[in-house]
């Protein structure tokens, strides 16, 4: 080998050498960052830890909640709430009202968190419900639009509300980012102050996660307890329960009031949970308060089956509506199920109304 091809070997050996030395020294630098990182996340975690007791199993806290300014917070349903059953039934039930409610500006609900938080719904439920016209653009697409027409639909609402001691438990902000449980306590809210014809589920209580941003990026979570309805007890729920001799007077004073009616077609009623069951008598008895032949093709004068049962009674709520009265609070298949409570309602709605009738 010649000398210079062993000196060109011997600086290479030596460079090689120089340079593993350094990788090496990278990568002690390296690993001792990665240590140090990895200490400081546990530290971190260890932090989150502390401040987040009780996170139920299964809920997701997404980036955008950690892009939160100091002590600002944000309401998450628990997704175990979210499959109880009675919760399901009560979105159910509001779902069905704002359509019947909305049914002549063809408006079908589906989703109340996607088809409520931009206000549209909203606003038109309020104005159908108030019979006051919102000073509100019709259709508005951006977010400011919406957030502006949420703020004048929300104003009128707590306007109107807070008077009778509402708690006020939605705003802008929390309906726009579609808040299902702020959602359902403002239509739990108008529901209930507008008398509306529908029986909400008692004691509907769900779970939602709170999350608040503490100094230093750190989040703060907790479980909270939220009833979204208390017990819907009226008059003759209270006198049932609670003063059954009472009931019979009660009772005794609807079957003189319906009997005075339906005698004039010969007809006589001595069981109310039994005899207008089928319909047939409530729709006989709302034409003569109302002092008009019913044609007997609009409804079955001798129902057979459950389903006929129920048009009847249904048909006799129409009648019953044409006459100037609320839809009755009962469902059809209340009646039809031998309800008491319900057939109760709908008697003692026409006694109000036609007491004073010959």
């Amino acid at each position: 080998m010649s000398g210079t091809a062993t000196a060109s070997a011997t600086m290479q050996s030596a460079k090689m050498k120089k340079d593993e030395s350094f990788l090496g020294k990278l990568g002690g630098t390296l690993a001792r960052k990665k240590k140090s990182k990895e200490v400081s996340d546990l530290h971190e975690e260890g932090k989150n830890a502390i401040n987040a007791p009780m996170l139920p199993t299964g809920t997701d806290i997404h980036p955008e909640d950690t892009l939160m300014e100091e002590n600002a917070e944000r309401i998450m349903l628990d997704p175990t709430s979210r499959e109880n059953l009675k919760f399901k039934d009560l979105l159910k039930v509001l779902i069905d009202w704002i359509n019947s409610e909305l049914e002549e500006e063809r408006i079908i609900v589906k989703d109340l968190e996607e088809d409520c938080y931009d206000g549209q719904v909203l606003q038109k439920l309020f104005e159908k419900l108030s019979g006051r016209k919102l000073n509100v653009a019709e259709v508005t697409q951006s977010e400011i639009g919406q957030k502006q027409k949420l703020q004048t639909v929300l104003e009128a609402v707590n306007e109107l509300l807070r008077p009778h001691g509402w708690t006020i438990e939605w705003s802008v902000d929390s309906i726009h980012s579609k808040n299902l449980v702020a959602i359902v306590y403002l239509l739990v809210a108008l529901a209930m102050h507008f008398q509306a014809p529908i029986r909400l589920p008692e004691h509907v209580s769900v779970q939602v996660v709170v999350v608040k941003q503490k100094r230093e990026g750190i989040l703060q979570t907790a479980l909270v307890t939220k009833e979204l309805t208390s017990t819907t007890e009226d008059a003759f729920d209270t006198l049932l329960d609670h003063a059954p001799d009472k009931l019979n007077v009660v009772k005794t004073s609807l079957i003189t009031f319906v009997n005075k009616h339906l005698n004039k077609l010969n007809l006589e009623v001595t069981e109310l949970e039994t005899q207008f069951a089928d319909g047939v008598y409530l729709v006989l008895l709302m034409g003569l308060l109302e002092d008009y032949f019913v044609p007997l093709y609009n409804f079955f004068l001798t129902p057979e089956s459950f389903e006929q049962k129920v048009h009847n009674v249904a048909f006799a709520f129409e009648l019953m509506q044409d006459g100037g009265l609320k839809k009755p609070k009962a469902r059809p298949e209340d009646v039809v199920n031998l309800n008491l409570k319900s057939t109760l309602r709908v008697l003692y709605n026409l006694f109000t109304n036609y007491k004073n009738s010959e």
